[in-house]
């Protein structure tokens, strides 16, 4: 697949998710054969305004590459002196966030509220097309609610100004992450633009990536939630499109042992401090399913020192 003029090696992308697709989880999803990995979303404003935490999200390592940089806002100008510098560093491709549904962003006009105002999407698209030397895509909801289902409409607009790619979750931002997500209106977006359709929702095992691909038409399709405290469903899709032959989900000890990698990988990327607080939501995706997964996440979550966490882990092991 190619957008722009970077070219992946397929077309199975990780979802910007905030607070979980930071460099480490990156480095994972990537190693099990993710065609492109995005940032965590990441503000405009913070950026331009050289906040420390938004320039440390913007920390890549040439290993993920080809990576996209998710950018939110609602200023159009800000956003695009901000992408100015962005797009000059090691990255391959902007993506500019009007599908979040969280009410702190939406509240500033940000996010999927964006979908409400065709004519300020249109400006934020043009300008920061006009300031990126990278590959501007946009990712977006099906709409605001079922009364206001307008994703067509909001990618003709991106294709017009000059994206190069959309991605479309298949929820309304009424929806949050709630129900279904709605294919079709992918396949509707698919059916009205020139530019690749990434299709998003609802893929957690390799046949649902292979039904929305049949379903849709899309040209790539972006694993978020399914890929939480599984890296492996990169792998399994992959070699599920290319063979038909569907590779057996990771062991109870494969499991335990990338936690313990990825944890590990977090505290030296950032510290004791900030990584034993973030990483006990990813370690409690890695145990989910397994035998007595309530009472191991009940243990961890009451201690505060990263030795004590890995040593209830093994001990785990011992016992499986």
């Amino acid at each position: 697949m190619q957008i722009g003029n970077i070219k992946m090696d397929n077309n199975v992308f990780l979802a910007p998710m905030a607070g979980i697709t930071d460099l480490p989880f990156r480095l994972l999803c990537k190693e099990q054969g993710c065609g492109m990995v995005y940032t965590e979303m990441i503000s405009a404003k913070g950026a331009y305004f050289g906040n420390k935490r938004t320039h440390n999200m913007l920390e890549v390592h040439e290993d993920e590459r080809p990576i996209g940089v998710q950018i939110f806002g609602s200023d159009p100008s800000i956003m695009a002196d901000m992408v100015a510098e962005i797009s000059k560093a090691n990255i391959d491709v902007i993506d500019i966030n009007m599908g979040c549904p969280a009410p702190k962003i939406v509240k500033n006009g940000e996010g999927s509220k964006l979908m409400k105002d065709p004519d300020r999407v249109r400006a934020i698209v043009k300008n920061v097309v006009a300031s990126s030397i990278k590959p501007v895509t946009v990712k977006m909801r099906a709409g605001w609610d079922t009364d206001s289902i307008n994703a067509i409409e909001i990618a003709r607009i991106a294709e017009e100004e000059g994206a190069q790619a959309v991605t479309v979750h298949g929820r309304t931002r009424e929806q949050y992450y709630s129900g279904y997500a709605d294919w079709s209106i992918i396949a509707q977006v698919k059916r009205a633009v020139d530019i690749p359709v990434i299709g998003n929702g609802d893929i957690n095992k390799p046949e649902d990536a292979e039904k929305m691909l049949q379903q849709t038409g899309c040209d790539g399709i972006m694993i978020g939630r399914g890929a939480q405290g599984n890296p492996w469903i990169f792998n399994r899709i992959i070699h599920y499109l290319d063979s038909g032959e569907l590779l057996p989900e990771p062991t109870p000890e494969e499991k335990i042992h990338l936690a313990i990698r990825h944890f590990n990988m977090s505290i030296d990327q950032k510290g004791h401090k900030i990584a034993i607080p973030e990483m006990r939501k990813h370690i409690s995706w890695y145990l989910k399913g397994l035998q007595g997964a309530a009472k191991m996440r009940a243990l961890i979550n009451k201690v505060n020192d990263a030795d004590e966490i890995i040593d209830i882990l093994y001990a785990y092991l011992k016992d499986v």
